[in-house]
């Protein structure tokens, strides 16, 4: 009996089908039976499926009618499917590098749950930053195998199926499947969740869901959105007879009439028969509602009691006048709703905070980077200013315990962000915050510039349309006060790619002081966290985005470069931050570090460093360790993105073109050569110029303690500076 059986449903997938099976017959963890579902032996999709199963004994496909719809597919591969437990995958959806190693291990921890429910990855089919939809509701469940009265708040309904692992011997128990109709997730999740007595969650994204340009077929208008209401009486019919705790009952009644007023409140889904499905869903409220059930606050809960009391009309003018409220807030960037707006402008009426800072790091991705070593150092030396950290939903988390935060778009945050006088940033803060008279606005950056920045790149037309207007760039700009600076090269770049009126600080990147005053201990504690094997050489490999990519691709194959460099090289892989997705890959030789908490942390751990245009050789030559480039399409990145110097001629080590230059310059120690050694001396000469350990010291005292500029500690001459010592004893410059 296999370990998993996953049922991959096909209907109109057929283009994209092969990349989905793939993503499963590519894991590590092979132990798995794959079920593509086809609508005919004949239908494009079978194709696919034939071939894959001529190729692989581990595939049977079977058929479904196209007229069953996605329920009639997925009971038709459960039917067929033998594994200990059963997973759902949609045809153009993926499954993520490492899932199935990930769910087995789980599994195995939390023996004999019945439902494993995981993250998910939601990804916008053109652009846009993708999300985790699920991170913040299991972030609050509890550690190990529990019952579902121990977290009423995880009904199911709220997760698609694809977003767990199902006990097979359960489902067939309480003959479970899927009903009948569109919505069917909802049922599904809510039946399944009502039968389950232990469950357990997986806190890493296993699948990736790729939104469609036409969206869910489920959000347009027609009939069939009365089905949702199907499937709302066909779970809180089962409720009633189940006999749940009150908590778990108020939990899915509250979740499944969150669905049917999303649904109600746009009647242009309906445009025949929206009266009748209010009057449906009222009757379904008032005969499932829980004894002493209150409805939530605010507009919600009018919502909530309209419903309850049928007033078709009055629902309908709510909404009139909630589409009035947003039209004429359009032009508000944010806050976006039209309370929040309203507090914000009164706040910002009353006196700033003089002991009240504001942080925010890579547009709210947590406590990191400069932002994150300022906060720091402020704790130290400046205790009476308190402190709040922005950060979005579903990061915050992972923020430190001790750490006071708001989550962005909040009321909280906009009250902080109009009365605080200090707001520490490495990107930019919304277009909508108000620079106000007697704050100080500090811009920290987070990187020495290769590529072109700012307006700089007004004439690369890939760059230009992902920044937006320029315009409003250098609106943000006028709200600077202050702008860190790690070298004088920076310092120009910075003048001409974001012109303002700000003060330039040359007092190097806060961020970057551990790596004066980390220790060899610290080297070894965080070698050993990040599961470097005692005496390996680690190679951090940290290539850039490309704005040329739709996403990340190594360039490089990474087990072949460890085999051809030698017996002793593991590699520390860490993508861009933009690729970021909260969860690991890898292999014996191959560490994926891209979702730890620091590159400082990583650069630390590391021995050597290979990246191809990415500024954290400019961070990592602190260091005085080996830098080889890999630049593999250095005239296509030059081309389309703009550089500001060509790092060919002034690389801070060697300079590979082909994985088999890359490999050979490790097998036989020219990486840690004479040459590699000059280079780098010169290097960081011009590039490590004020990073000396003391930056963040430099900084708090200057912006936050208002110190003068001559009463500020001077730059240690770099000749007198001992970074950080490595693993191994390496021949510094």
């Amino acid at each position: 009996m296999p370990r998993f059986s996953i049922i991959v449903p096909s209907h109109g997938v057929a283009g994209r089908l092969s990349q989905a099976l793939d993503s499963v017959l590519g894991q590590s963890f092979g132990d798995l039976e794959l079920i593509p579902v086809c609508d005919a032996p004949d239908a494009p999709a079978a194709a696919v499926a034939a071939g894959y199963a001529e190729r692989d004994s581990r595939v049977t496909p079977v058929d479904s009618p196209p007229s069953a719809g996605l329920s009639g597919a997925r009971n038709a591969g459960m039917r067929a499917a033998a594994g200990a437990y059963v997973l759902f995958l949609d045809g153009d959806d993926l499954l993520l590098p490492g899932a199935l190693a990930a769910l087995d291990a789980r599994l195995t921890e939390t023996a004999g749950v019945d439902v494993l429910h995981v993250e998910h990855e939601r990804t916008p089919w053109w652009e846009g930053e993708p999300t985790n939809p699920a991170a913040p509701l299991l972030a609050r469940a509890p550690k190990g195998a529990f019952t579902p009265d121990a977290f009423p708040e995880l009904t199911g309904v709220k997760l698609p199926a694809w977003s767990a692992a199902y006990r097979r011997t359960f489902l067939t128990e309480h003959k479970l499947v899927f009903p009948d109709s569109h919505f069917t997730d909802l049922g599904w999740g809510g039946l399944t969740t009502i039968a389950a007595g232990r469950v357990a969650v997986l806190r890493r994204v296993v699948v990736r869901h790729r939104l469609r340009r036409q969206g869910s077929r489920l959000n347009l208008p027609g009939p069939h959105q009365h089905a949702l209401l199907d499937q709302v009486e066909l779970v809180l019919g089962r409720v009633a007879e189940s006999g749940l705790s009150a908590e778990r009952t108020r939990a899915l009644f509250e979740q499944v009439f969150a669905h049917v007023l999303k649904t109600a409140s746009r009647p242009e889904r309906l445009p025949a028969g929206h009266r009748a499905f209010f009057r449906r869903a009222g009757r379904l409220y008032r005969r499932h509602r829980p004894a002493g059930y209150r409805a939530p606050g605010g507009s919600l809960g009018v919502q909530h009691r309209l419903l309850a009391t049928g007033a078709y009309t009055a629902f309908r003018a709510l909404r009139g006048a909630n589409q009035l409220t947003a039209r004429a807030g359009e032009s508000v960037p944010r806050p976006r709703m039209l309370r929040t707006r309203l507090r914000y402008a009164r706040d910002l009426r009353r006196p700033l905070d003089p002991q009240l800072a504001v942080y925010c790091a890579y547009w709210g991705r947590g406590y990191a980077c400069n932002p994150a070593a300022i906060h720091a150092k402020a704790r130290e030396l400046a205790p009476h200013i308190r402190s709040v950290f922005l950060v979005e939903a579903d990061q915050a988390h992972a923020m430190p315990g001790d750490v006071d935060y708001a989550v962005i778009g909040s009321r909280r945050s906009w009250e902080v962000l109009a009365r605080a006088k200090y707001l520490v940033n490495n990107a930019n803060f919304a277009d909508g915050v108000v620079k106000r008279t007697g704050s100080v606005h500090l811009q920290t950056q987070h990187g020495t510039p290769l590529k072109k920045m700012g307006v700089d790149q007004s004439t690369y037309p890939v760059v230009a349309a992902r920044t937006g207007s320029f315009t409003k760039l250098l609106g943000r700009v006028d709200r600077w006060d202050f702008n860190l600076s790690a070298n004088r090269h920076s310092t120009q770049v910075w003048e001409r790619a974001f012109p303002g009126s700000y003060e330039q600080l040359e007092y190097g990147y806060p961020r970057n002081d551990v790596y004066y005053t980390a220790t060899a201990d610290d080297v070894a504690c965080l070698r050993r966290e990040l599961g470097v094997p005692e005496g390996r050489t680690a190679v951090l490999y940290a290539p850039t985005h490309r704005d040329h990519h739709t996403g990340f691709e190594t360039g490089l194959d990474l087990e072949a470069f460890c085999e051809a460099a030698g017996e002793d090289v593991v590699v520390l892989l860490r993508a861009h931050y933009f690729y970021d997705r909260g969860c690991t890959q890898g292999s014996d030789r191959i560490i994926d570090v891209t979702a730890h908490r620091s590159s400082e942390d990583v650069c630390l751990a590391a021995d050597a460093l290979v990246t191809d245009y990415s500024s954290i050789m400019f961070d990592y030559a602190n260091l005085d360790r080996p830098i080889v480039v890999y630049a593999d399409d250095w005239e296509v990145y030059q081309e389309t993105r703009g550089v500001y110097f060509d790092l060919m001629t002034e690389p801070p080590g060697p300079v590979a073109r082909t994985p088999e230059e890359l490999a050979r310059v490790f097998r036989d120690g020219t990486y840690a050569g004479p040459g590699a050694r000059a280079a780098r001396a010169a290097f960081r000469e011009r590039f490590c110029q004020f990073d000396d350990g003391r930056a963040a010291e430099r900084v708090v005292r200057r912006v936050l303690l208002g110190e003068p500029p001559e009463a500020i500690p001077p730059v240690i001459p770099l000749a007198e500076r001992i970074p950080a010592p490595a693993a191994a004893t390496l021949v510094r410059s």
